[in-house]
């Protein structure tokens, strides 16, 4: 007996839970004890057999189910058993089987579970049963019968009876039979008698939206779903739909697609993929084209506009299978449906056109075979043709109503024909760009996207020839093409360089020739266009330099030497120069990186052999195009160098080992003399040069030093003696802050490869003894690099020497501290490294540990361990050391909190506890902080203890009300409330200071109140901006815990601003808690004219608060009021004339109204309102 039955079998034998496995575990205790009786092994054949006899007790064609849950029993136990019975058995008791369970299966009050365990017993035996069996016509006890039985349970009106019946039939159609026919026996049948079901309902539901009768009509609806659900089945289990039922399939399906009834629609649809899909095997392919020639003979009426987009879809995925089954065959019946497909575009209704549009596409897409782009036979080149014949003639009259989506079947095809569309295209591209040129023409942004994709496609070079910018030669009557240079640059791939340099380069030059021969007059308005011209000419030479197919015969020397003259000349080139230089050597280097076979579509015609020859040549002319790019560089300001930089670090990667030595050892040396020339520069004198000018250049021994760190990972292992002497060198220098923090960023630099890690790996100590050396010499810039540095060399620390820890961890933790946000961030990051490095195991050398005895005991590395060395920090002379050890201690306990042993956190705890007593803000401030992880992230269990002794002390720094002291204290209070009770808070809680807790949990209760009363009044303007607040507030789970308010509430004494917890200053943290309300941004724009965000100066125009607009005078002044004699009337006598010239708080009183309250208004209003004088620079007002 299997494993899968004996398992089953002990689970309901043993004391079953579920009362409805009670009488099921009885009746298997009968058939066991009845087995034991007659000595029978308990094999599925035994108990298949004594099943069958209690079967036929209880369930019989004369008395129908005696008893229901004995029966339910019997056949939920056959269920199990009858799959593990040998088939030549089952094949021989089918009569008596399915004699026995007809009852079951027909009687009219049998209930779902029985009717499921039936249908499994069913489904057991048709698997079994041979070609014989099927031949036995449905009028006796055979398996056709059995199948009829399924097919009507396959549309029951119970969802688990349905599913049960549909599983089965699909299984039974699944099991193969030793037979010619690509169908099962049944296969017929069923979907003769499912059809029959689906025709009858599909038309009593017809007749009942003739007649109007709506409920009726929605009645059937579902009979109509658990028909094509039946179908759908039928269709997937049975290798595709039977040849013979094919066309009153499809022909029913489309008619059912034009409901209303969406889901009806998509279960049509749903079905015909089915079928296509079924037919995408070698087997079921044969039925594929009877198909596909039933849908087209089903071609509903030419405005039919429900009918007729579902029935092009069709056509669409039928052909897309048939492209899979046998591309060459379908590409050759690419142009009749083409021109069948096209002419439903001249349709008066959009619907038709979009759906024809979009079959159009996925036949371009699907239909044409990667053999006919790289060697296309005769018969494919007359296929193309046609298709090219076709695409014209839509740009006609005829169609123009359909020109949009013309213009995406157009593009499409370029996109399927590559550099096969010259010159088939070449006419569509002329129409097209004609049209384009028309300035009446609305079409133009998708004129442009479609000669993108011909540039794209062809090549600038075919595309030109049919439409010429005419520029520099124009040639009458025709219009000049400058709005194809912005295309091209966009556009322009994979393409010939040789058409860059013969056609563009002499153009650029001519343009700038007329721009050289204006000389220093004022530059008028046609200058200036040919100055935009040749940018743009040269802004397309990154897309020629994109996998050009002529690299090394267009790419030689005097092709660099020109482009390294415009590197020197044209410092508004740079960009662009530079980003083709890197351009092509990455392009090159993806494809020689592709492992496989070569794929010469997907590779865009450059095999990686051709990649690896253009590499090879690329790299000859590296070493003088490096030269040009160093010195480049260095003539770069620094904002402007990013790119420059990039492109340096391409040609590195392909550079020779020799020259690139030859050229570490060239900067090295200029390095050396730079740093000897150099006078001492501070932070100070750094400041005072940006302030001075911003159009400064550094020093040289930066230019080179960065130079240096981008060279430096290319490096052979040779090299890294002098490369490391040069760090060590400048890292001790401690009068050129900048220049040191470069140093620092050559460790984080080498960490990025592989050779360089295995270089910090092997010079590891060396390493170590240096930063432990130069502590004392790092400047403030240079913090957080050499932070980031000491990050890169833990992990390559010996697991039996880790002194380097304890020795650096002092430096590490008083850096929690620091000014700059960066440099406590980096802390915190390398506090967490350090503590996964001891919790990873070790030995901590103490002996080698700066100012420890040389006998000291060597310690066994762990992260308790790690704790107790932070700890001694808190012994600290000054209470600057110990809060930031205990801040430092703050950020591990929250990290490790899960690791660390139970007696570690209570002694950190109690710890805190005695500190929160300290007279030192700046300590007790960090204190603060610990204890709001506690109460956050620590178990109950252990925090409730230490209440009686944490709140006093906590509540003591509520009376403190600088640096934000008491809202800090409430903070945790609030929290502690939330978490813990306010009952059990306010008993520890003195006295005297109750009154704190009282009013937390009130304003806790109002604001509960408020939530509730928004939630049911507004719940959709209030309730969702409240979740949507919640959602994506924090960075980190850290950030959340530290900052998070779990009731969504932003309460005034949020502590927002506890950055030496978090190592965040108080402006990030501000964002953080304001990230969900989208950012407080705005742009301040001139009434005249919008704001160029191209302008540098945009900048002083964006401001972080919000503008008070300027008072305007009014826009119509009031009629002065004079008296019967023509004097001037001043009075109160009122009406709104005065109301209009002044502007006042609407709750307040009038300013000047003669009362106290308007008195201080008025007063008020003068000093602070919008009209009060304001005192600028230097105290003018």
């Amino acid at each position: 007996m299997s494993l899968a039955l004996v398992e089953r079998l002990d689970k309901i034998r043993s004391s079953p839970k579920l009362q409805n496995q009670q009488q099921t575990a009885v009746v298997l205790s009968a058939v066991d004890d009845t087995l034991r009786s007659q000595k029978s092994e308990p094999t599925p054949t035994a108990y298949f057999a004594a099943l069958l006899s209690l079967l036929s007790q209880y369930i019989s064609p004369a008395k129908g189910i005696v008893n229901k849950e004995v029966a339910y029993a019997v056949v939920y136990l056959l269920d199990l058993v009858t799959p593990h019975v040998p088939a030549p058995l089952l094949r021989s008791k089918f009569s008596q089987i399915l004699t026995s369970l007809a009852p079951a299966l027909t009687h009219q009050d049998a209930e779902a579970p029985l009717l499921r365990s039936s249908i499994g017993c069913l489904e057991s035996l048709l698997v079994v049963q041979d070609a014989q069996g099927w031949t036995l016509p449905q009028s006796q006890i055979s398996p056709r019968r059995a199948i009829a039985g399924l097919l009507t349970l396959a549309v029951d009106h119970r969802p688990k009876v349905r599913k049960r019946a549909q599983d089965a039939l699909t299984k039974v159609l699944k099991s193969s039979l030793p037979s010619p026919s690509l169908d099962h026996p049944a296969a017929d049948m069923c979907a003769e008698t499912a059809l029959r079901s689906l025709k009858e309902i599909a038309d009593e539901a017809g007749k009942s939206k003739k007649h109007k009768v709506h409920k009726e009509g929605h009645q059937h609806e579902p009979g109509l779903i658990h028909a094509l659900q039946l179908i759908k089945t039928i269709a997937t289990a049975s290798g595709g739909w039977p040849s013979r039922k094919i066309d009153s399939l499809c022909e029913l399906l489309l008619n059912i697609s034009r409901s209303s009834n969406e889901y009806l629609t998509m279960t049509a649809f749903e079905i015909f993929e089915v079928i296509f899909a079924g037919m995408a095997d070698e087997v079921s392919s044969a039925k594929l084209p009877r198909l596909l020639e039933v849908i087209a003979e089903l071609q509903p009426s030419q405005n039919d506009s429900q009918l007729l987009p579902p029935w092009i879809a069709v056509i669409s995925r039928g052909y897309d299978v048939s492209a899979q089954v046998d591309p060459e065959e379908t590409f050759q019946k690419l142009p009749d449906l083409f021109i069948m497909i096209s002419n439903f575009l001249s349709s008066s209704s959009h619907n038709i056109r979009v759906s024809a549009s979009e079959c159009l596409i996925s036949l371009l897409v699907n239909c044409i075979p990667d053999s006919v782009l790289l060697d296309p036979s005769i018969y494919d080149e007359k296929v193309l043709e046609k298709l090219a014949k076709t695409i014209a003639d839509l740009l006609s009259v005829k169609y123009q109503a359909a020109w949009m989506e013309v213009f995406t079947v157009i593009g499409a095809m370029f996109d399927s024909l590559r550099w096969r569309s010259a010159p088939l295209l070449s006419g569509a591209v002329k129409t097209v760009g004609d049209l384009r040129g028309n300035e009446s023409f609305a079409g133009k942004r998708e004129a442009d996207a479609v000669l993108a994709k011909a540039i794209r496609a062809m090549g600038p070079d075919n595309v030109l020839n049919v439409l010429p910018l005419n520029l520099t030669k124009p040639v009458a009557g025709q219009p000049g093409r400058a709005w194809l240079l912005p295309i091209m640059r966009d556009s322009v791939s994979n393409t010939c360089l040789a058409h860059f340099r013969t056609e563009l380069v002499p153009m650029s030059e001519s343009m700038f020739q007329r721009v050289l021969n204006h000389g220093e007059a004022e530059r008028t308005m046609e200058v200036k266009i040919f100055e935009t011209i040749v940018q743009q000419i040269l802004a397309c030479l990154p897309g020629y330099c994109d996998l050009p197919l002529d690299l090394v015969e267009a790419f030689d020397q005097s092709f660099a030497e020109l482009l390294s003259n415009l590197l020197y000349q044209q410092t508004g080139l740079r960009t662009d120069i530079c980003r083709a230089l890197q351009n092509i050597v990455d392009s090159n280097q993806a494809i020689a990186a592709i492992e496989g076979d070569d794929d010469l579509v997907a590779q865009s015609r450059t095999s990686r052999a051709d990649a690896r020859r253009n590499i090879q040549h690329l790299a000859s002319l590296a070493g003088n195009l490096l030269a040009v790019l160093f010195n480049v560089y260095s003539e770069t300001l620094p904002q402007y160098r990013g790119t420059i930089l990039r492109c340096i670090n391409a040609y590195l990667s392909i550079i020779s080992e020799q020259e690139l030595t030859e050229t570490f050892t060239r900067v090295a040396a200029m390095l050396e003399s730079s740093l000897q020339e150099s006078a001492p520069q501070t932070q100070a004198d750094k400041q005072k040069q940006q302030q001075k000018s911003n159009t400064k250049m550094p020093p040289m021994s930066h230019t080179l030093m960065d130079m240096i760190i981008t060279v430096s990972i290319y490096l052979p292992r040779a090299s890294f003696v002098s490369l490391f002497n040069t760090a060590a060198l400048i890292v001790n220098k401690d009068d050129d802050p900048q220049l040191q923090k470069k140093a620092y960023k050559l460790i984080p630099r080498l960490a990025e490869s592989e050779q360089g890690r295995a270089a910090l790996q092997e010079r590891s100590m060396e390493l170590q003894q240096l930063l432990l050396s130069s502590a004392g010499k790092a400047s403030a810039p240079a913090r957080r690099d050499r932070l980031a540095a000491i990050a890169q060399i833990i992990p390559f620390l010996p697991q039996e020497d880790l002194h380097f820890i304890p020795s650096i961890l002092s430096e590490v933790v008083i850096s929690v501290k620091e000014v700059n946000e960066r440099a406590r961030t980096a802390a915190f990051d390398l506090l967490v490294l350090m503590g996964e490095k001891m919790s990873a195991g070790g030995t901590v050398v103490n002996s080698k540990v700066p100012n420890m005895a040389s006998d000291a005991p060597s310690a066994p590395a762990s992260l308790e361990e790690f704790f107790t060395m932070v700890s001694a920090g808190l012994a600290g002379g000054s209470p600057h050391m110990v809060s930031a050890s205990i801040t430092a201690l703050t950020r591990l306990l929250y990290e490790f909190r899960a690791r660390l042993k139970q007696e570690v956190v209570v002694d950190l705890v109690e710890t805190m506890d005695l500190f929160l007593t300290s007279a030192n803000r700046e300590i007790v401030r960090s204190v603060l902080g610990f204890v709001k992880v506690c109460v956050i992230s620590l178990s109950t269990e252990l925090m409730l203890p230490r209440l009686k002794t944490l709140v006093p002390n906590l509540i003591v720094w509520s009376h403190e009300h600088k640096a934000q002291f008491k809202a800090k204290v409430k903070h945790i209070l609030e929290r502690m409330i939330r978490r813990f009770g306010a009952d059990l808070i306010e008993r520890n809680c003195p006295e005297s200071d109750r009154k704190l807790i009282t009013n937390i949990r009130k304003t806790r209760e109002c604001r509960k109140k408020k939530k509730e009363g928004a939630a049911n009044g507004d719940g959709e303007e209030e309730g969702e901006p409240a979740q949507e607040r919640r959602k994506g507030k924090f960075e980190s789970e850290f950030d959340e815990a530290v900052y998070g308010d779990s009731d969504g509430e932003s309460a005034s004494g949020s502590d927002i601003s506890d950055d030496d917890v978090l190592g965040r200053s108080v402006a990030k943290g501000r964002r953080a808690a304001q990230s969900a309300k989208g950012g407080q941004t705005y742009i301040v724009e001139d009434e005249d004219e919008p704001l160029d965000l191209l302008d540098r100066k945009s900048l002083a125009n964006i401001s972080s608060t919000r503008p008070l607009k300027s008072r305007q005078p009014p826009s119509t002044r009031t009629k002065t009021k004079t008296d019967l004699d023509g004097k001037l009337v001043f009075g109160n006598d009122g009406g709104d004339d005065d109301a209009e010239m002044m502007e006042f708080d609407a709750d307040a009183r009038e300013p000047g109204d003669g009362t106290l309250e308007g008195g201080i208004n008025a007063y008020v209003d003068a000093i602070k309102g919008r009209d009060a004088a304001k005192r600028g620079q230097k105290g003018k007002l």
